[in-house]
C-alpha cells in the first residue's frame, strides 16, 4: 500500500514536472520564432511591408503544418494496412459438429462424480388432453330479427348497448 501511494506521488510529480518542461519550451520558441513587434513610430509604408513579412511566414507555417498532417495520415493508412495484413494471416478454424449425449457433456463436466445414466425423458411432464367444450349458440337468425328494425334499435339504446 505504502509502495503504491509512493508510486503514485511520483508520478504526480513526474506529469507536473513534464507539464511545466513543456510551458518553458512553448515559452523559448515562441521567444526565438516570434520577436515582440514595434508597431509605435512606423509610417504606413512600412506597417504594410511588416504585414506582408507576416502573411509570408504565415504561409510557409501553413505549408509546413499541411505537409506534417499529409504524412501522418498516410503513415496512420500504412499502419492500418499493417494491422490488417496481420490479422488476415491467422484463420480461424472450422468447427465441426459434435454430437454428444447427455451422458457424455455430464461425463466430460463431472467427470468421475458422474452416476448412471440420465434419462432426460423421464423428467418431462405428461400432458392429458381435454375434450374442448362447445358452447351451445343460439339460432343467430332469432337475433338478427329481433333487433331489426325501430324496435331492435329501441332495445339497444334502453339496455345499454344491445343483446349482444
Amino acid at each position: 500500500m505504502l509502495k503504491s501511494m509512493l508510486l503514485l506521488t511520483r508520478a504526480c510529480e513526474d506529469l507536473e514536472k513534464e507539464r511545466q518542461d513543456r510551458e518553458e519550451e512553448k515559452v523559448r520558441y515562441l521567444g526565438e520564432k516570434l520577436p515582440p513587434l514595434q508597431l509605435s513610430g512606423m509610417s504606413l509604408e512600412e506597417l504594410q511591408n511588416l504585414c506582408k513579412e507576416l502573411h509570408g511566414k504565415i504561409d510557409i507555417v501553413d505549408e509546413e503544418r499541411y505537409d506534417c498532417e499529409s504524412k501522418v495520415g498516410k503513415h496512420n493508412k500504412d499502419l492500418k494496412l499493417k494491422v490488417q495484413d496481420l490479422g488476415g494471416k491467422f484463420k480461424k478454424p472450422a468447427l465441426r459438429k459434435v454430437r454428444v449425449s447427455a451422458d457424455e457433456m455430464m461425463r466430460a463436466l463431472l467427470g468421475s462424480k458422474h452416476k448412471g445414466s440420465m434419462d432426460l425423458r423421464a423428467n418431462l411432464k405428461s400432458v392429458k388432453k381435454e375434450d374442448v367444450l362447445t358452447t351451445e349458440v343460439g339460432d343467430w337468425r332469432k337475433n338478427v330479427e329481433a333487433m331489426s328494425g325501430m324496435e331492435g334499435r329501441k332495445k339497444m339504446f334502453d339496455t345499454g348497448g344491445g343483446a349482444q
